[in-house]
This record gives structure tokens, sequence and C-alpha cells, in this order.
């Protein structure tokens, strides 16, 4: 849900002001408040987390689990209105980390969606990972269990879906797969 004030049009430095006991993310300058997920979301989620945790220990790129800040289009000023929290981020270039989260497109973004959070992934969100430049960018829907992977060539996304019988290339990420029936073995669906 959005919030409200005379001027609707929220960036990097309104953002910076909030309580930090509320969640918001801002898409073109509208900020929307983030309910807090449901117990099969935080399942996978860790599940995800864990895997790409060990696959990347002793290696340059970084997992980071939400909360975990990303300005798709950092601005100097803090004038930038598009700031994220994907479920599971994964950042190799250390230049992009500052200690409120990263600044540029990450290399790897999973999203885990929910009845209320399908649409809002798939083409919002979706949209500005694509602009931004995210390399892979996966929605994990826990309902159907199945995992959408896109890779961005030529600014375009190209999808490959994957279901809970076997296990998915992270493609940015050579020799990393995730062992999708490990991920959807518990959850029952949301």
């Amino acid at each position: 849900m959005p919030l409200t004030k005379e001027n609707p049009h929220y960036t990097y430095a309104d953002f910076l002001e909030w309580d930090e006991g509320e969640r918001y993310e801002i898409i073109d300058g509208e900020a929307y408040l983030m309910a807090a997920p449901s117990r099969i979301h935080q399942e996978i989620s860790m599940a995800l987390s864990t895997m790409l945790y060990n696959y990347l220990e002793g290696k340059p790129c970084k997992v980071y689990a939400a909360p975990f800040s990303v300005r798709l289009f950092p601005a100097e000023d803090k004038s930038d209105n598009t700031i994220v929290e994907p479920d599971i981020t994964v950042v190799c270039d250390p230049s992009k980390l500052d200690d409120r989260g990263c600044s540029g497109a990450p290399d790897f973004i999973i999203e885990i969606t929910s009845p209320a959070t399908a649409r809002y992934d798939r083409i919002v969100k979706f949209d500005k990972y694509r602009e931004a430049g995210v390399l892979e960018y996966w929605i994990a829907d826990p309902k159907e269990k199945i995992v959408s992977a896109y890779l961005l060539k030529n600014g375009e996304y190209t999808a490959v879906n994957y279901d809970d019988t076997g296990a998915a290339p992270v493609r940015v990420l050579p020799g990393c797969e995730i062992d999708l029936k490990t991920i959807f073995a518990g959850p029952e669906g949301i």
C-alpha cells in the first residue's frame, strides 16, 4: 500500500529518514509498505539462502537475505526513486556494497511469490530488474512449486521454468545448481 503525502514522490533521501521498524520499497517514487512474509516463504528463503551461502563460501560474490536494500538506479544526491528489498540478492562486485545495502544492479535476485505479491514480482519488479541490468532473476512460486528463471541478454530476459523434480542451474554462478526438490520439499504451498 502506498504512503501518502502532499507530494507523493519519494526518494532515497526520504527512505533514509523512515522508521527502521517498518519495511518499505519505493518504485518510481511510490512507496509500498511490505507485509511480514509467511512461514512457508521464510522456509524457502532460508533454504535458498543456505544453498547459495554454502556455494559462495570463499568466493568473491556475497548472498544477502531480506531485509537488504537495493538501489537499482543510484544517484549521488540521493534523488533516486527506486529502492527494493528482494527476498535474496547476490552481489559479485564489492564496489556496489555499502553499509545500507547495494547501489546498482545485483548479479542475481530471487523473489518468492505469494498471492498478494505475484503480480508485483512478475510485472513491476520484473521490468525494473530488467531495466537496471540484473543479470539473472528468479521468481519462486511456492504454490506451484516452480522457479521461473530469467537471464538477461541484449537488454531482454529469456525464460526457463524448473519444477520441483530436479535442480536449476544459476547461470551467472557457473557450477552452482539449486536442488528444487529440497527447496520445495517441506512447504505445502501458500
